[in-house]
């Protein structure tokens, strides 16, 4: 008997909601997990993915990208690639590994939770395989630097990092616990999907795998690339989504995608922009951060966001002020606060490096350049206590990283801090202070390092008592793979200027 051609019965196999009649719809689909907006039940039936696919058609071509992804890295296990691609680049996988490989496995409920709460069948079953699509994820990004551990014990925390109060994971964590479990279907639909997805992991996933293909990290690249092809088929859900609401209660829509897109564009600041700009070897950059954000985000997703007939987010002025400052801003507290990651943050000051950051970011020299020549100054004179820690920074009581750029209107690192419930919260923006008081009950009980460490839950209350809270050995904080080497190619008596 011959089959049936796709089209002619797949419209039929996608759309099977049915009327309940031994429950309530609201029985079946509780707001408290589905998520409330003003779109009318009746208008989820016009819901619908524009990639088309079926089960076996999934296997097959997740079993080919699987075996071709796993060949690579056969083929280059005894290589030892990894070795010889530097520091800076070991920093990229490692920090890569250990702040989303967990969190992949994570993002796997996520797509569950819409698996079963998702309002039209069709929405169901795609995010089936979304889930199913993590799950893999989660998998190969354990696996593929699981061999690396022999080599270097930093690159354990790729299992570890998410199972540990570091600082890095705490914001992390916070930022996609956020997106994938402390909340609901539609926002999920529209959060993850959609403002991260579509537009941020197009950033850390399609960049990277180009940068590796060009460092010669065809393991990491062809490891990404096969990620990033499941991350476009499943990211239709949030646009399918967003023309569902668009008509019914675009408020709601557009409040989803700001909160999320401000939220991700904190996080990749630090794993995508320190590692455009400071961690790729030099002869290997493209294109500096900012170039990488203009053509991606500014160009390409805010075209993608305006065909929906969503605006601009309402704080476009300071995300576009930042692209100047986000990952130079948090470069330095890193290298500052080195032993408090789990990588082995290096400077990316040579000279060389240095003029290249001067004619990628023209104001680099007068906003940066005077700190680093302090930090040089200690490295010559022989005080590298003065370029390491006793304090701890400011952390933002809504994305927990260190409050460390400087304000558009002052030039100045300012702490915007209000007073919620008796206790003072501190925010790095505006748009941060806005997600949090949108929702203060949401966000209120989340504690960063500073909070605990404030609340005597770090003992005792110092530096190497908090590397300890953070499950930092001696063998796994970060330091300066150069010892501070870089900083001698400077000239005394020339004041450090290039």
């Amino acid at each position: 008997m011959p089959k049936l051609k796709r089209e002619d019965w797949y419209h039929i196999a996608q759309k099977v909601n049915w009327t309940f009649s031994y429950v309530s719809h609201e029985e079946v689909f509780p707001k408290e997990i589905v998520g409330e907006t003003q779109v009318p039940i009746e208008a989820w039936e016009e819901w619908d993915e524009p990639y088309k696919m079926t089960y076996r058609e999934y296997v097959d071509i997740q079993r080919d990208k699987d075996g071709g992804a796993y060949a690579v890295k056969s083929a280059l296990s005894k290589a030892k690639i990894t070795n010889k691609l530097g520091d800076g680049w070991n920093n990229i996988l490692k920090m890569h590994y250990g702040a989303l490989a967990v969190l992949e496995w994570h993002a796997g409920i996520a797509e569950a939770r819409m698996a079963r709460f998702g309002l039209d069948s069709a929405w169901r079953n795609t995010a089936v395989f979304g889930s199913l699509d993590e799950v893999r994820h989660g998998q190969m990004q354990l696996y593929f630097p699981h061999e690396l551990v022999r080599e270097d014990i930093q690159f354990d925390w790729a299992h570890k990092a998410m199972h540990t109060e570091e600082w890095v994971s705490v914001a992390a964590r916070a930022t996609f616990d956020d997106m994938f479990s402390a909340t609901n279907a539609i926002d999920v639909a529209v959060g993850l999907p959609y403002a991260f997805e579509t537009g941020f992991t197009n950033l850390q996933f399609l960049g990277m795998a180009a940068d590796a293909m060009n460092v010669g990290d065809y393991n990491f690249s062809s490891l990404i690339s096969s990620i990033q092809t499941d991350e476009s088929r499943h990211a239709q859900i949030g646009e399918a989504t967003l023309q569902v609401m668009m008509k019914h209660d675009k408020e709601k829509a557009q409040e989803i995608v700001d909160r999320m897109f401000w939220k991700a564009w904190r996080l990749f600041g630090v794993m995508t922009g320190i590692s455009m700009d400071y961690y790729s070897p030099l002869k290997h950059r493209s294109m500096s951060f900012k170039e990488f954000m203009d053509e991606w985000i500014i160009n390409q997703f805010m075209q993608n966001i305006e065909s929906v007939g969503l605006d601009k987010p309402w704080f476009w002025d300071q995300f576009m002020y930042e692209q100047d400052h986000i990952s130079h801003s948090l470069q330095m507290g890193i290298y500052f606060w080195r032993p408090t990651v789990w990588w082995k943050p290096v400077a990316g000051m040579g000279i060389e490096e240095r003029q290249w950051l001067s004619e990628k970011y023209p104001d680099w020299e007068e906003n940066y350049g005077p700190y680093w020549d302090t930090i040089i100054q200690n490295y010559q004179n022989g005080a590298v206590e003065k370029t390491l820690p006793e304090t701890l920074p400011v952390l933002c009581s809504c994305c927990n990283l260190p409050i460390c750029i400087p304000d558009a209107k002052t030039g100045k690192v300012e702490v915007k801090t209000i007073t919620y419930e008796g206790q003072k919260k501190h925010f790095c923006s505006d748009p941060c202070q806005w997600i949090f008081e949108r929702n203060p009950q949401r966000y209120a009980g989340q504690k960063t390092i500073v909070d605990r460490f404030l609340a005597g839950e770090v003992q005792p209350p110092t530096v190497p008592g908090l590397l300890n809270y953070m499950s930092l050995s001696e063998h796994e904080m970060g330091y300066d793979p150069e010892n501070g080497a870089w900083a001698l190619q400077y000239n005394k008596d020339k004041n450090l200027v290039i």
